[in-house]
């Protein structure tokens, strides 16, 4: 064989070695007893996951190589409470908590903030109710701080997934109604009745530093945009309904990234949300009960598998798992 051609085929090795490389997902295995997270966040100063619970008064840290570490345990909170939705406030070095307290315990909501560097609570705010929020039929009127997001200036903003409204809590933790724009009950539901979250409305939550957030809308499948200094909120026209969206997050390329049980979405806009498009989609284990997307190191789109519907239920389970998904990248 030519010298040439021996340097051709070792060319070819090394381009389909290289695709397969690049085309190849993380996939981290964790394990903790009874955890079923529903929230996570990425810190990008410890390199690290952060993880909610169903059952415990505790967040935890997950490494890329699947360790688990407690982060906060916080006894001083109710029995039982639930972690919902977490973010990680970079510019304070703060970890932020959606905080919920499921049937038929007492209700309880609110926001807790912790300094990352001691890991002591700096403060707990209770978010208030609205008098004039119609009373649900099947959950007893019952609020839900779902998910949670956060502005430079340490602004908090937190989804009422049945109240179909968001909370502001300053950075002092000084708790108020921000938004309870019409456009939020305006859309019809379009989940069956029997489904278990039929009346979860508002849920995941974005901030985008060009001063709006982005907000979907579990029963409705709708994105909104939300101003950020008045609450005033329009739904995104999109190209496709989400189905059942959860989790969202903001890529640095301007990608939105949408996650429910079964699928994950890519999104883009070329006018600051006026307009959307789904530009890719992936499959997920709907088993897994997929619930929360964030993007970690190098813009990489992690979606958190908790088994939440699994762990609603009763069950038990101690292995859990946070996997890459790829997109086909947008010039």
């Amino acid at each position: 064989m030519s010298a040439i051609k021996i340097s051709f085929f070792f060319l070819i090795i090394i381009v389909f070695t290289g695709l397969a490389v690049a085309d190849k997902v993380h996939v981290i295995d964790f394990r903790w007893p009874d955890l079923y997270p529903e929230g996570m966040a990425w810190d990008p100063s410890a390199q690290h996951f952060v993880v909610g619970s169903l059952n415990h008064r505790k967040i935890l840290s997950v490494s890329d190589a699947g360790v688990v570490e407690t982060l906060i345990s916080d006894p001083t909170l109710p029995e039982n409470v639930t972690v919902l939705g977490l973010t990680v406030d970079y510019t304070k070095n703060r970890l932020l908590a959606c905080l919920h307290s499921l049937s038929p315990l007492p209700p309880f909501n609110a926001l807790a903030a912790y300094d990352l560097r001691t890991r002591r609570r700096l403060f707990l705010s209770i978010l208030p109710s609205d008098p004039d929020s119609p009373v649900s039929s099947t959950r007893g009127g019952r609020d839900v701080a779902n998910d949670v997001a956060v502005d430079f200036k340490g602004n908090a903003y937190v989804t009422n997934s049945i109240g179909n409204f968001i909370w502001k809590v300053n950075e002092d933790g000084e708790a108020s109604i921000f938004s309870k724009s019409p456009a939020f009950t305006h859309y019809p539901n379009t989940v069956d009745e029997n489904h278990p979250f039929n009346e979860y409305g508002l849920n995941g939550i974005t901030y985008d530093s060009k001063g709006y957030l982005l907000v979907v809308q579990s029963n409705t499948g709708k994105m909104f945009k939300v101003d950020a200094d008045d609450g005033k909120a329009r739904a995104v026209l999109m190209n496709r309904e989400l189905a059942m969206p959860d989790g969202i997050a903001l890529r640095r390329d301007g990608v939105v990234l949408v996650v429910s049980t079964q699928k994950l979405w890519f999104l883009k806009s070329d006018d600051s949300w006026s307009e959307g498009v789904v530009y890719d989609k992936t499959d997920l284990d709907e088993e897994g009960s997929a619930t929360s997307v964030v993007v970690g190191e190098e813009g990489r789109a992690y979606v958190l598998y908790g088994h939440v519907m699994e762990g609603i239920t009763g069950k038990g389970r101690d292995k859990f798992k946070i996997m890459e998904n790829l997109d086909k990248k947008i010039n």
